[in-house]
């Protein structure tokens, strides 16, 4: 059983929605990215979600535009990434990584080296967000027989027919992409996504986690009511962000500031349901 299988079976246990934070790796820079990294499973994130940086993220908001810009000017790399993660494991060997990105980073890298060395650093699964199912032979499927889960983006205009090619070679979780647009563009609708999670678990018999415009612990609470997990990103990414210096380093207290939001949005979405 894959760690993001068996978190995804826990949280189910307790009758509770998971919590999973993106941030990019190496922002602002390794050493502050790799600390907070560590500290977040101990704000109550269930799964951490690591950006993999690039220099054209098509599907980000400015927020996470820029962090990325943030990491690349720090000297960050895939090969950092995929260090941050080995350090990571020697302190925590139960938290489900996921790295997230594009494609042409790992292209770059190789991508069966990749899935090797993601493997060894201790990575679970992999959103690839410009490789389509269409292109499932490229990395899709040797990750799966690598052990790595893959995991697929789905949205509101995913329809019934779409549906089964999204679904077809995926595992781990949906990622459910709550509003159409970029990350952080907007604010999505309680009742429209539990109409949506309703079907994507029905269509794919897989956990369904929901992000893309979670700012809030408000909105983490209503969208952890029926999603199995909410995700946020820029808002945790935009904490980073206040708690920089107008050279680029961390302040004073960064640590406990950004993971006091995560806190406070982890919290919310654990106790929603109770609510």
């Amino acid at each position: 059983m894959s760690r993001i299988q068996a978190r995804f079976e826990a949280l189910a246990a307790e009758g509770r929605a998971g919590f999973v934070s993106f941030v990019m790796a190496g922002d602002p820079d390794y050493d502050a990215s790799l600390a907070l990294i560590k500290a977040l499973p101990g704000a109550g994130v269930d799964i951490l979600e690591i950006g993999m940086p690039f220099t054209d993220p098509m599907a980000d908001g400015p927020t996470i535009q820029a962090a990325g810009i943030r990491a690349l000017k720090g000297g960050q790399t895939l090969v950092k990434t995929l260090e941050m993660v080995r350090a990571l494991r020697v302190e925590n060997a139960e938290t489900p990584v996921v790295l997230m990105g594009y494609y042409n980073p790992i292209f770059s890298y190789g991508a069966a080296r990749f899935l090797e060395d993601a493997k060894a650093a201790g990575v679970d699964g992999l959103i690839v967000v410009d490789l389509p199912p269409e292109e499932d032979a490229e990395l899709c499927l040797p990750a799966r027989a690598a052990g790595l889960d893959f995991i697929r983006l789905a949205t509101p205009t995913t329809d019934e027919k779409r549906l089964p090619k999204v679904a077809a070679n995926t595992s781990g979780f949906i990622y459910y992409v709550s509003i159409a647009g970029v990350t952080g563009a907007a604010v999505p609708k309680p009742a429209e996504v539990r109409a949506a999670v309703k079907r994507l678990r029905e269509g794919t018999g897989l956990p369904v986690a929901v992000g893309f415009g979670v700012r809030t612990p408000e909105t983490a609470a209503a969208l952890a009511k029926h999603a199995d997990a909410v995700i946020v990103g820029s808002a945790i990414v935009k904490a980073i962000e206040d708690n920089l210096t107008l050279k680029g380093t961390p302040r004073a207290g960064f640590l406990k500031k950004v993971t006091a939001v995560a806190a406070a949005l982890a919290e919310a979405a654990r106790k929603a349901r109770a609510a």
